[in-house]
């Protein structure tokens, strides 16, 4: 985390924090609307918190923003290979069909502070803010809705996460998804135990 923690303050996303702050841009319109326009009533509607790192010298550049809300993997609508690959690691007695995850809602890197990494750093952030003695909430899982785009998806492996189903065509009869276009996006997890051994 060498630049996010060593040049960086992280806030909540608020109002204040969004009008004193020059405008974020990642590059994608739908990431940029929501943190500008919907990230703030989001919060309110307790759907969701947003954080965001702002570059410390300056206080004016929102370096990256991301929005993580509880959630689930529910694993009895997996097929039999994923929902054993996700139970794996866990005790036998502890196996169940339901099992507390952190869903990464939205993530985005300002233009200007790409190539730094800091994508990584901040996946690396929050994968040790819920492992971390002092979280408030227990979660065993990372899940994100990713992009289904080549840049997203391969970010996000590169991170360690996993495809929740092997296959986009699978992903589409379990989730009971009609639509032969490709998707939109693919569910990814992480295994925070991984990081606790």
């Amino acid at each position: 985390m060498a630049f996010l923690e060593s040049s960086c303050v992280r806030t909540v996303l608020t109002p204040s924090v969004l009008d004193c702050c020059n405008a974020f841009s990642c590059g994608n319109e739908d990431l940029d609307s929501f943190f500008r326009n919907d990230s703030v009533n989001y919060s309110r509607q307790l759907m969701g918190k947003t954080y965001a790192f702002v570059d410390a010298d300056s206080l004016r550049d929102i370096v990256c923003a991301f929005t993580v809300s509880n959630a689930s993997i529910f694993t009895n609508y997996l097929p039999n290979a994923r929902k054993k690959q996700i139970g794996r690691n866990l005790p036998w007695e502890k196996r169940d069909l339901i099992y507390p995850a952190v869903l990464i809602g939205r993530l985005g890197v300002n233009n200007s502070f790409k190539k730094m990494h800091v994508g990584s750093e901040l996946l690396d952030y929050i994968k040790q803010w819920f492992v971390d003695p002092d979280n408030k909430t227990g979660c065993r899982y990372l899940v994100v809705d990713a992009y289904n785009q080549p840049v997203p998806l391969a970010f996000y492996e590169a991170n360690g996460f996993k495809y929740m189903f092997s296959s986009e065509l699978q992903e589409c009869e379990y989730r009971k998804i009609e639509s032969v276009a490709k998707l939109h996006t693919r569910m990814m997890y992480f295994d925070l135990m991984l990081l606790s051994n």
